[in-house]
Order: structure tokens, then C-alpha cells, then sequence
């Protein structure tokens, strides 16, 4: 029993991992392009939420025609419900950034490239890190909904103490999900404390 949940929990870090580390890439890229193309938001963060909204099990049926059955689907499904808290976090932080502060660095020469990046992102990185972190823990609870398409993890203890009525094996799955979202929000919450740059403050 132990070797399963040890393995087990190392296929539910591994889908957490690669679905939350996808969805930062495409949500902080996304979330910059919005703020260069302030046309697209609607679209983009439309379709980002409406994911958001469908339920679990319906999005990995929807997608199993697409991926197939197992844990790339999973992947995707989990990728396309951490979107949105990190594309939306991305923008406002970035719109957030003081105009007083971009024009400086306009003024000092800097190229829109260089604004970027060692301007705008800096002041946002606060932001974002809560956009990720919010992503991660909801993809950790998620990820529990993936053994029902045969992507492993810590679901498929949950998923058999239904079937079999055995509340032993729901908390082990149940248990471990929960400590590792707590474990993984109060990292992220260190991070987002020590090493972001806050926002100056408007006068």
C-alpha cells in the first residue's frame, strides 16, 4: 500500500507540475500580449474563464476525442483551468504599473523590450506569483479527476473508496492532495513574500 501511494503521489506531482508550469508560460504570455493588444482581452480572457466554468469530468470527456484517454489529456485539461488566474493576474499587474514610472524609462532610452522586462515585470512579479499560486493549488484538487480517465495520480485512491464505499482509501487519497496543496501554497507565499518586488504605491 505504501509503494502505490508513494507512486501515486509522484504521478499527481508530475501532472501538476508539468500542467502549472505550461499554464504560467501561456498565462504570463498571454497576459502580456493582452496588454499590448487591449482588443483581444474580451476573447482571450472570455475563452480562458468559460474553461473555468465547465465541469471537470465534462472537459475531459470533451477532450478525450482530441487527446485520448490518459495523462496528456489530463495535462491539457488541467493546463486550460490554471489559465486563467495567471493570464488575468498578469495583466492587471502590468496595467497596474505607475505610467510615471514606464515614461521614465522611456525617457531614459529604453527600448519596449527592456521596459519590459526589467521595468513592468519586476513591479508585477507579485501579482503574477498570486496568480500562480492560485492556479497551483486549484490544479492540485483538480488533478484528483484525472484517474477517471486513467491519468493516475492520487484520484485513483478516491475514485476506488467510492466505488467500493471505503472511506479508508478516500482519505488516502484525499488527505495527501490536501497537504500538498497547503505544502505548495506556502511556498508560493514565501516567494511571492521574499522575493517580489511590490508595487509602488500611487501618490
Amino acid at each position: 500500500m505504501l509503494d502505490e501511494l508513494f507512486t501515486l503521489v509522484l504521478e499527481h506531482l508530475a501532472m501538476v507540475a508539468m500542467a502549472t508550469l505550461t499554464a504560467t508560460l501561456c498565462g504570463v504570455s498571454g497576459g502580456i500580449l493582452l496588454t499590448r493588444r487591449a482588443g483581444w482581452r474580451p476573447a482571450l480572457l472570455g475563452f480562458a474563464g468559460v474553461m473555468q466554468t465547465v465541469p471537470s469530468l465534462a472537459l475531459f470527456g470533451f477532450l478525450i476525442p482530441l487527446c485520448g484517454i490518459g495523462r496528456g489529456t489530463a495535462v491539457v485539461a488541467l493546463v486550460l483551468y490554471a489559465l486563467l488566474p495567471v493570464m488575468r493576474n498578469t495583466l492587471a499587474g502590468i496595467l497596474s504599473v505607475d505610467a510615471a514610472v514606464r515614461e521614465s524609462a522611456l525617457a531614459m532610452g529604453m527600448s519596449e523590450w527592456q521596459i519590459l522586462r526589467e521595468v513592468e515585470l519586476p513591479l508585477a512579479a507579485r501579482t503574477i506569483l498570486a496568480g500562480v499560486r492560485v492556479a497551483t493549488v486549484t490544479t492540485i484538487g483538480t488533478a484528483t479527476i484525472a484517474a477517471a480517465i486513467g491519468a493516475g495520480g492520487l484520484g485513483v485512491f478516491i475514485f476506488r473508496g467510492i466505488a467500493s464505499v471505503d472511506t479508508g482509501q478516500i482519505l488516502l487519497g484525499a488527505v495527501p492532495a490536501a497537504a500538498m496543496a497547503l505544502i505548495a501554497d506556502a511556498i508560493l507565499g514565501w516567494f511571492e513574500r521574499r522575493w517580489a518586488t511590490p508595487a509602488p504605491t500611487r501618490t
